[in-house]
């Protein structure tokens, strides 16, 4: 059943005007700035000669452009997730949904695993780009898959977010800035730690950017990897709670 949610959801995505047109401008941007980021490294590639060690290609266009996308995944998925649960509850149709044979881990899993699709499906477009360099360039792949495995767990963390904010209110544009507020409080909220002793390591690994820079470096750590996870969980674990509860309570 899940795997049927999770299909019904991507086909509404994928028959959206809303998910192409957003699709599309982030893929033209990031189009763009990855020219930029040749274009600037064509002109310091005579300069990098000599530094040991020498930074290439991976270092200096791949690992920006993914912390571009990683800004423009911000601002897409609010966007993506808000109708999930809020357009549902808005025309009345999360009551037939819960009425159905299908538990509420089921419902909320089916169209996390439906939107994620999506989101790592732009991921892939995203990866397209620096992967072109590959024919006249060096890359170093174990960076690149780093970077990508990041910005994919960013992805099912934001994704995750998104969905459990969708259910608390029948309106997909509160829905949406929710989502996007609380994801921009997570992406700064190391600056809040600046200066508070033994508290700021708190704050720094709340951080969601702290650890995708690990990542794009090449680091794969534990730490980061069960980061994204457990938020990605936390913030599932609650949208079936409070499924659960309008379930009760209808």
């Amino acid at each position: 059943m899940i795997l049927v949610i999770a299909a019904r959801e991507l086909r509404g995505l994928f028959l959206s005007p809303l998910a192409w047109t957003l699709l599309a401008m982030t893929q033209g941007l990031l189009a763009w700035i990855f020219l930029i980021l040749i274009d600037e490294f064509r002109g310091l590639e005579g300069r990098l000669v000599g530094l040991d060690p020498m930074p290439g290609v991976t270092d200096l266009v791949i690992a920006p452009l993914l912390r571009v996308a990683a800004w423009a995944l911000l601002l897409l998925t609010p966007l993506l997730t808000m109708r999930l649960f809020s357009e549902e509850r808005r025309v009345g149709t999360l009551d037939l949904l819960l009425s159905a044979p299908v538990t509420p881990s089921e419902i909320v899993l089916g169209k996390y695993l439906g939107v994620l699709t999506f989101l790592l499906g732009t991921v892939a477009l995203i990866a397209l780009m620096p992967l072109s360099l590959a024919i006249g360039a060096t890359l170093d792949f174990g960076k690149l898959g780093a970077g990508l495995l990041g910005l994919s767990l960013l992805a099912a963390s934001f994704a995750a977010a998104g969905l459990y904010l969708s259910t608390l209110t029948a309106q997909p544009a509160v829905a949406a800035t929710a989502t996007f507020g609380l994801l921009l409080t997570f992406w700064i909220v190391d600056l809040a730690g600046a200066g508070q002793g033994a508290v700021s390591p708190i704050f720094n690994y709340l951080a969601l950017p702290r650890h995708l820079d690990a990542l794009l470096l090449g680091w794969v750590q534990s730490a980061d990897v069960a980061y994204y996870l457990l938020f990605s969980a936390a913030f599932l674990g609650l949208a079936i709670r409070r499924l659960d509860n309008i379930r009760l309570q209808g």
